[in-house]
């Protein structure tokens, strides 16, 4: 293998961006997979992000089969298994972090346009055969919808993993609530590498240098040269606001093969951007593969190896594998204890048996059929519950789609902040939490909604998935009640025999009642929402949403209910 360390890419305004470039040896022409991202390209797996690099080699050896580990790098293809197979690998520092200078500003025009002009110039070296795929976990898959939708030339098929594709709806705000993810990422995973750290940073152990460039730059240029992230996203609370123009991927405008591989675990971040993607890409040829476990695991198994293999093959260097006759959907099926693979061709499936259920407040009860008495339930309008149960199911269902909620509430408040939860319990009493992307004891499904924003946008809603407009903030009239149509992110899960499915309505982020000490991550409990979280005291405050919230259900005009996509059993 050929390594390229720190080759400078121009951009169209003066600056670099550097990047690595890991190839075969020797003379040819040979497909590129690039990723572009900020968490710097020198920085192995194993020295970033020690705890998930060895709980995901102890469980899955076969990561390593082939390769010593020491060029794996977070959330990119590994050159050490791609290389062998004919493809070169390159890693790009983005704008203002690892080795390239310049001002750190995520998911914004112009890293799209740097990310743009990237893939042009691999397509021109010697050692390319001009066909550019794009490969990479999370913000390396984000960055991808973003980009695919300014149509370089030389772009040849993209593979978006566990990556969202609107940015205000899928990361920011979820139902206009902020999402305070970023607020910790930021620090931790962004400005730790920032360009100008110089050796106050991580040395790369393959070169010796600093990861984050030679130059040591002092605190208040190193703050000038990265955006205010937490700050742009708290006040910005319409998708409307200057901050999130460009933003957003024009997904029509996307062309080129795309395979979407999404997390059916990843609530609050790695599942709706990449149905969402996969259905609002114009491509001609396009696929969704949906998965569980962990957030980064089925990137690097042989399963996910060899799923993006296939595809890059076909696309990049023209082989006749027969990808471009797989169906266009691939469903890792979630059981109790295992998954089972099934392909299917459309998404929501044809097959669907949409099921209302009805919330009855009274009996705290999911039923098929709306309660004739009016009755309500009350919770505090910032940190309160209220949950329904379905009776045990009396054979196995498969729940495999998008859902949405009807809900009529009232506050005594300004406004409400609804959390949608989808769980699953057992004959015994016990929640069956999942393995979620970043939490390991995540419920099924969530789903948000800020009661200000309930306007939707008529032409991008289904009945089984509001699309809200989130242009203006509507506040609430004390006493009124009022109809929401929430939505709530893709389940899949086979509930057996015997299980219940309950539905909690609350005001606040999902917590299990697991036994602690919990795992942490940037300081915060895993408690089942990991940190995609939506606590900033100044996005929800007391003045805003202190009070007691009312849902109703029954009567006249007062129908709560939950949509949700049943499949029929096969005979």
């Amino acid at each position: 293998m050929q390594i390229d360390w720190d080759v400078e890419i121009p951009m169209d305004d003066g600056s670099v961006v550097r990047a690595d470039v890991f190839r075969p040896a020797g003379e040819g022409r040979h497909p590129v997979l690039m990723s572009y991202g900020p968490y710097a390209k020198g920085l192995p797996f194993q020295d970033g992000y020690p705890v998930q690099w060895q709980s995901l080699v102890a469980a899955y050896p076969e990561i390593l089969k082939g390769s010593s580990g020491r060029y794996a790098n977070w959330e990119t293809a590994d050159p050490e298994r791609w290389v062998p197979l004919g493809y070169i690998c390159i890693r790009v520092d983005s704008r203002g972090a690892g080795r390239s200078p310049g001002v750190i500003d995520p998911f914004s025009p112009r890293e799209a346009k740097d990310f743009h002009d990237c893939i042009e110039w691999a397509a021109g070296q010697p050692w390319s055969n001009g066909k550019i795929g794009l490969a990479g976990v999370s913000y390396y898959a984000a960055t991808q919808w973003m980009v695919a939708a300014t149509r370089p030339a030389h772009l040849a098929a993209i593979c978006p993993f566990e990556g969202f594709s609107d940015y205000y709806r899928d990361a920011c705000r979820h139902g206009g609530i902020l999402n305070t993810f970023m607020k910790v990422w930021y620090p931790q995973q962004v400005e730790n590498v920032q360009h100008g750290l110089g050796a106050r940073g991580h040395i790369n152990p393959n070169t010796g240098v600093p990861i984050s460039g030679p130059a040591e730059l002092g605190d208040e240029e190193m703050r000038a040269n990265r955006v205010d992230i937490s700050a742009l996203h708290l006040h910005s609370e319409c998708i409307t606001d200057s901050y999130y123009e460009g933003r957003r991927a024009n997904l029509a405008a996307i062309e080129v093969p795309v395979l979407s591989c999404g997390n059916w675990g990843g609530h609050g971040l790695h599942l709706r951007g990449n149905v969402e993607g996969y259905l609002g890409a114009g491509s001609a040829q396009k696929w969704l593969e949906l998965h569980g476990l962990e957030h980064w695991t089925e990137f690097y198994t042989d399963y996910g190896v060899a799923l993006q293999k296939r595809f890059f093959d076909h696309f990049l260097k023209g082989e006749d594998n027969g990808w471009d006759r797989e169906p266009p959907l691939k469903l890792q099926i979630r059981h109790v204890d295992r998954f089972v693979e099934r392909a299917e061709h459309e998404w929501p499936l044809a097959r669907t048996e949409w099921t209302r259920l009805y919330l009855d407040a009274g009996q705290r009860a999911l039923q098929p059929a709306p309660a004739s008495t009016a009755s309500h339930a009350a919770f505090d309008g910032l940190k309160g519950t209220v949950s329904f149960s379905t009776a045990p199911f009396e054979q196995d269902m498969e729940v495999t789609g998008p859902l949405a909620a009807t809900l009529h509430i009232s506050t005594t408040a300004r406004d409400a902040d609804l959390f949608l939860t989808v769980r699953a319990f057992a004959p015994d009493g016990k929640e069956h939490l999942i393995v979620g992307a970043v939490d390991p004891h995540a419920p099924l499904a969530q789903g948000w909604l800020r009661a200000s924003h309930r306007k939707l946008d008529p032409q991008a809603s289904k009945p089984y998935r509001p699309v809200h407009a989130h242009e203006t903030v509507e506040v609430l009239e004390p006493g009124s009640v009022y109809e929401l149509q929430v939505e709530i992110w893709p389940l899949c899960f086979v509930f057996r025999k015997g299980y219940r499915l309950v539905l909690t309505v609350g005001s606040s982020d999902f917590e299990h009642d697991l036994p602690g000490p919990h795992p942490q991550i940037y300081g915060k409990e895993m408690r089942g929402c990991s940190v995609l979280l939506h606590d900033h005291p100044d996005d929800r405050t007391a003045e805003r949403f202190a009070g007691q919230t009312t849902l109703h259900t029954g009567g006249e005009g007062h129908a709560s209910f939950l949509l949700l996509p049943v499949i029929p059993a096969t005979r």
